[in-house]
């Protein structure tokens, strides 16, 4: 995968299209990231760059509610290759 800013938006796309509501602020996470279920709003650390942002994304959203349905194609098949690349971490 590129880390590209297009990239990024790809990966951006595929909360955004479930409706959650990304957010990029400054604030003390552990992990570059913070979710807050009830609201469907996911924090991301505002100070990483691109390539964090990309690594970010690509380990938070296997852990989101995602309604593939709802996806453009795009985005679908990007969700697949995201989850297809936890998979092969996992084994």
């Amino acid at each position: 995968m590129k880390y590209t800013q297009t990239t990024l938006d790809k990966l951006e796309d595929i909360p955004k299209e479930s409706g959650y509501v990304l957010r990029y602020e400054r604030g003390t996470f552990q992990s570059g990231y913070c979710i807050l279920e009830q609201k469907k709003v996911v924090v991301l650390n505002k100070f990483l760059q691109t390539e964090g942002r990309i690594n970010t994304l690509l380990e938070l959203i296997p852990q989101l509610s995602i309604n593939t349905e709802v996806l453009s194609g795009e985005s679908q098949k990007l969700y697949g290759d995201v989850m297809a690349r936890l998979k092969v971490v996992e084994d």
